[in-house]
């Protein structure tokens, strides 16, 4: 697994892990990648093509496996993009389940990051996604 790929996974991870993966969600994971490089310059045949191998790993590994096979390719920096992404498509549906909550503190703890840091970056996704004006 490369770079790229690993951190396309761990997007996967984030919106598959509760065991569904709706049109929302699907539609969170494309954009998430789509400003990105490289996945801004695959083409929509190609994107298919890596979530189509990175989904039978999935299928295969379940998302604890497939996270551990795609974190440590990443280097510090990504890891630390990755888990704010997934925190935020974690929220994309605007309902965290207990397994997406389980999801994110495995990964937190399995980065290279300080503890610290990894706290932070979830309370902010968390305060970011609030629904503060619902009354």
């Amino acid at each position: 697994m490369n770079p790229p790929e690993a951190f396309a996974a761990i997007a996967l991870i984030a919106v598959a892990c509760d065991g569904s993966l709706d049109r929302e969600e699907a539609h969170a994971l494309r954009q998430e990648l789509s400003f990105r490089s490289p996945y801004r310059d695959l083409s929509e045949v190609r994107m298919g093509e890596l979530f189509d191998t990175l989904l039978k790993q999935l299928q295969q590994e379940g998302w604890q496996g497939l996270l551990a096979a795609a974190l440590p390719v990443l280097s510090g920096a990504e890891q630390e993009t990755a888990l704010a992404m997934a925190a935020q498509l974690v929220h994309c549906d605007r309902v965290v389940h207990e397994q997406e909550l389980e999801m994110l503190s495995t990964m937190a703890r399995s980065t290279v990051l300080p503890q610290e840091r990894t706290g932070q970056i979830l309370e902010v996704i968390a305060v970011l996604n609030r629904d503060i004006l619902a009354g």
